[in-house]
């Protein structure tokens, strides 16, 4: 049985059932092979979705890499852009079932288990919009890979913001926590100017226009 049939059998049985809903034995038994074959490749239900989420993130980095090679793009132009498209390809609803339970306050550390194997992939890409910045003399940084993989670290501050958006269990909730994950990306997108010698509101993490596709949207509507 191959590793890919497992992968492809966790993807649809978590966007199916999401993955605390999910067992190995599911698993198992949609990919059709024995509890051997998952545990010759996987230690565990969690480094299967570790694995889903470097996967994914591969995938992801296909569409990136048209964004880092896109011809007649500044390097602020191609970081924000960089952002926008990882913004999309997470926001959507299969990925939302798939991935909402790491929000969960008992999996905090699968969270950053799978934040680790998608910035692994992230950081190379990111090194290059940054390297093409300082050729050009916009970004002021002495080492365009460290500077990614800070600016990659960032990412985990907005986890208990984006927590408090699948936890909302009325339309208030939930827009007193999108306000909440805005100003934190806001505050967010700052810091990271501020690391790349950027002046304030170079870099955008939120788009008040397609905010409402990527983040997580309350069951009623809201």
């Amino acid at each position: 049985m191959r590793r890919a049939d497992l992968l492809a059998a966790g993807a649809s049985l978590f966007a199916e059932h999401g993955y605390d809903g999910t067992t190995v034995e599911q698993i198992i038994g949609r990919a059709g092979t024995s509890k051997g074959g998952f545990y010759h490749h996987f230690q565990s239900k969690a480094d299967l979705l570790e694995a889903m989420a470097a996967q994914a993130a591969e995938q992801a980095l296909r569409g990136l890499d048209q964004v880092v090679s896109a011809p007649g793009l500044d390097a602020v132009q191609r970081f924000n852009r960089f952002l926008q498209r990882g913004r999309s390809d997470a926001g959507n609803a299969r990925e939302m079932a798939t991935y909402g339970a790491i929000f969960r306050p008992e999996n905090l550390g699968l969270y950053h288990r799978l934040h680790r194997a998608v910035s692994a992939v992230l950081v190379a890409p990111l090194t290059r919009i940054i390297e093409q910045g300082r050729a050009e003399g916009a970004i002021r940084c002495e080492h365009p890979a460290i500077a990614a993989e800070i600016v990659l670290t960032l990412g985990p501050l907005t986890h208990d913001a984006i927590a408090g958006i699948a936890e909302a269990r009325t339309k208030d909730e939930f827009g007193l926590a999108v306000a909440a994950l805005r100003e934190r990306l806001i505050q967010q997108a700052i810091a990271v100017d501020r690391i790349l010698g950027l002046p304030d509101g170079t870099v955008s993490y939120w788009d008040e226009a397609s905010a409402a596709d990527w983040v997580f949207r309350h069951p009623s509507g809201a």
